[in-house]
């Protein structure tokens, strides 16, 4: 049923559906026609949440935890969030600076709305997330893709960054380790990064650091604001608790930054979704404030997965791929496949010939700026994988 008198919003045609939700339910139509779909595109964990935080959401249901709580998050875990800071980052910050939201999404939608005027800029080193550009446009803002390849590991230079900013750039938005490219940035590299912001004071820095725990490069996780505290002035840390706890349907992230603009982010999340959950909430305490094996154990089975896969596919034809220094994705190119396959001219149609040919579900890569490759998430079980690269070693051996 619809009517002919209502129309969709003009806002709403700056932006196109999640590419994953897309893969995941088409995927999910054709298990449900029968057939045996592997899916490679989630990007969720697929570990249970740790016990002892479940406990602490059952505890806080008894004992009436289940009212509304202070728009930015309880004290409780807030405090947390401080303590987290201090112990993993050696960040200090104050209440005020902390803004808990429904998930890691809404802090980053919530920084946009707060900082951005219509026809500014956003710098989005890419291969990027596949929402960046978009809450950009929903802001009224400019999204400047800058591309970074393969030659280059995925990560930008100082020299495209200086050559990006204008009189209108107003936010770069990092992400390390970065969806879809599993990459991450040295401290050298993020001073490198940094000398070039100092230069230009009117560029604010987000840093998208929900995959913090899950990282496995030479000099293990560096946060942008450890790395450049003379922008922390400027920098805003977006992290959360989906990834490294798998809560991902618990929807708790939080960013610390200016208290100004955290006091913005509020007044907005006031008037659209209040207050986080005041379970979710709970059980986010015990996360961030419990022991930390759990997180240890999953990057581990994470690591192991990434060690095995990587060899895998650059074993397959037609097929190279980078490793990764974190999160849980490998972004293979596929531009030697596809240049092999009748019918076949890009990323989005090799990502649906997989899907027919080995039932095989991808999310396409230039659904994150990454034209001729596809993002394959290592959150699922060793068999699924390896079912997932014969199935891939058949198909590709016929072209």
């Amino acid at each position: 049923m619809s009517s002919p008198h209502l129309q969709v919003a003009d806002r709403l045609s700056l932006i196109k559906p999640s590419a994953t939700l897309a893969v995941a339910a088409r995927a999910a139509e054709m298990r449900a026609a029968g057939h045996d779909v592997i899916g490679l595109g989630a990007g969720e964990p697929d570990f249970a949440t740790p016990e002892h935080i479940c406990a602490a959401a059952t505890r806080a249901m008894a004992e009436g935890q289940t009212r509304y709580t202070a728009v930015d998050g309880t004290a409780a875990l807030k405090q947390a969030v401080i303590e987290k800071f201090k112990r993993d980052n050696n960040l200090h910050y104050a209440p005020e600076n902390i803004i808990v939201s429904t998930g890691a999404k809404q802090s980053l939608f919530n920084l946009l709305q707060a900082l951005i005027n219509p026809g500014d800029e956003v710098i989005i080193p890419a291969p990027c997330w596949v929402s960046y550009p978009d809450m950009v446009h929903l802001a009224e803002g400019q999204p400047v893709p800058v591309m970074a390849g393969p030659e280059q590991h995925f990560r930008i230079t100082p020299e495209q960054l200086e050559q990006a900013i204008t009189p209108r750039t107003r936010l770069l938005m990092l992400n390390a380790p970065n969806n879809p490219t599993g990459m991450a940035y040295s401290k050298a590299q993020y001073r490198a990064l940094g000398e070039v912001l100092q230069r230009h004071p009117q560029v604010a820095i987000s840093s998208d650091e929900i995959y913090e725990p899950i990282c496995w490069g030479e000099e293990g996780f560096i946060s942008f604001a450890s790395a450049c505290p003379e922008l922390i002035e400027r920098s805003f840390i977006v992290n959360g608790v989906s990834k490294a706890y798998a809560m991902t349907g618990w929807r708790i992230g939080y960013l610390a930054g200016d208290a100004t603009l955290v006091k913005a982010m509020k007044k907005l999340q006031s008037q659209s979704t209040s207050n986080p959950c005041s379970i979710a909430q709970a059980a986010a305490v015990a996360a961030l404030q419990g022991d930390q094996q759990c997180v240890r154990d999953m990057c581990a089975a994470f690591r192991h997965r990434h060690d095995w896969l990587i060899p895998a596919l650059n074993d397959l034809p037609y097929i190279s791929c980078l490793p990764a220094d974190g999160a849980f994705y490998a972004l293979p190119d596929c531009s030697a496949a596809i240049a092999r396959i009748d019918g076949v001219d890009n990323d989005v149609q090799f990502s649906e010939w997989l899907l027919e040919q080995a039932q095989l579900a991808v999310v396409p890569g230039s659904a994150f700026l990454a034209p001729g490759h596809v993002r394959l998430s290592y959150a699922t079980s060793m068999d699924n994988l390896q079912q997932a690269v014969a199935r891939l070693q058949q198909v590709l051996e016929k072209l």
